[in-house]
């Protein structure tokens, strides 16, 4: 009878939850994880700073005098918010887009062909919409500060 029996299986690994106080300092969230959680601030941001979005376009279109009150703002400051911090405001919204849109192609893509869902791909895009959202973002950062 002990011919019949199975052998023994290996013990399984044990999956435990993430303790926020004691594991989130040790823990190492790859690469497309980071990606989803920042495609999700970048959605946060976009939505908090959409009063600002619509003052630029509003403060920009309606007249010669507004544009020019507009630039104002951007070069030397309004009220008591210096100027420097418009322009960094600007940067973080510039940020939040490319981010969120490049991140929004990447699901889309995954959406849409089998072959992109595995680990490779979702590891390799996940670096590529890092790096791009970040290069571009200091491209047009250069550009908001004037550095070309």
């Amino acid at each position: 009878m002990t011919e019949l029996a199975t052998p023994p299986r290996p013990p399984r690994r044990e999956f435990r939850n993430i303790n926020a106080f004691t594991d989130l300092t040790t823990y190492r969230l790859p690469p497309a994880g980071i990606v989803s959680i920042l495609h999700r601030v970048s959605g946060v941001i976009m939505f908090l700073l959409l009063p600002f979005i619509i003052w630029m376009f509003d403060t920009s279109l309606s007249s010669d005098y507004s544009f020019a009150r507009f630039k104002a703002a951007f070069n030397s400051g309004l009220g008591f918010v210096p100027g420097w911090f418009f322009k960094l405001v600007a940067l973080a919204l510039i940020w939040a887009y490319l981010h969120h849109f490049i991140a929004g192609l990447r699901h889309l893509w995954m959406d849409v062909s089998h072959a992109a869902v595995t680990k490779e791909f979702g590891h390799s895009s996940a670096i590529a919409t890092l790096f791009l959202s970040i290069v571009l973002t200091l491209v047009l950062g250069a550009k908001l500060f004037g550095l070309y």
